[in-house]
């Protein structure tokens, strides 16, 4: 598979945001401050946080595949979210790449060795991927609807 994580631009964002359908979607992925519908346009301003680096998946065939941020959570580790992967192309390994990448490039950033997230529990795909990556659940972090979970370096 073929395929470059390089830093979101203004126009990537009105892609994205078609991936988003409808409120539990928008809050399932960028949490309750992101009020749906939004308009792609302020999308940017929307998702910004302080430190907070954003990157867009690539394809082979130069479409995006998907999104995801990272941001430093504290002076121990730095935090991935609003991970998403384009409907079209789920099931066929991009979020795995995605992850791969962002966490390298996530790491190599920040020189931070503690990778953090939240999935939810009823996720069932990512919660495997993420096992698989070599995270750990923090159920002392976590709640009866997220799970939080780590990968340390």
């Amino acid at each position: 598979m073929s395929s470059t994580l390089r830093p979101a631009l203004f126009t990537d964002y009105a892609v994205i945001a078609n991936w988003i359908n409808d409120a539990e979607a928008c809050a399932r992925w960028a949490g309750p401050r992101l009020a749906f519908p939004f308009d792609s346009a302020g999308l940017p301003a929307l998702l910004a946080k302080p430190e907070a680096q954003a990157f867009v998946l690539i394809g082979a065939d130069k479409e995006v595949a998907g999104f995801a941020q990272f941001w430093r959570r504290d002076a121990q580790r730095v935090h991935l979210g609003r991970i998403i992967v384009s409907p079209a192309t789920r099931g066929l390994g991009f979020g795995r790449v995605l992850c791969e990448q962002l966490m390298q490039q996530a790491i190599a950033v920040t020189g931070l060795s503690v990778v953090s997230l939240r999935v939810y529990r009823d996720n069932p795909g990512a919660l495997h991927l993420y096992s698989q990556l070599g995270f750990v659940a923090v159920e002392a972090e976590s709640n009866a609807d997220v799970l939080a979970m780590e990968y340390r370096v």
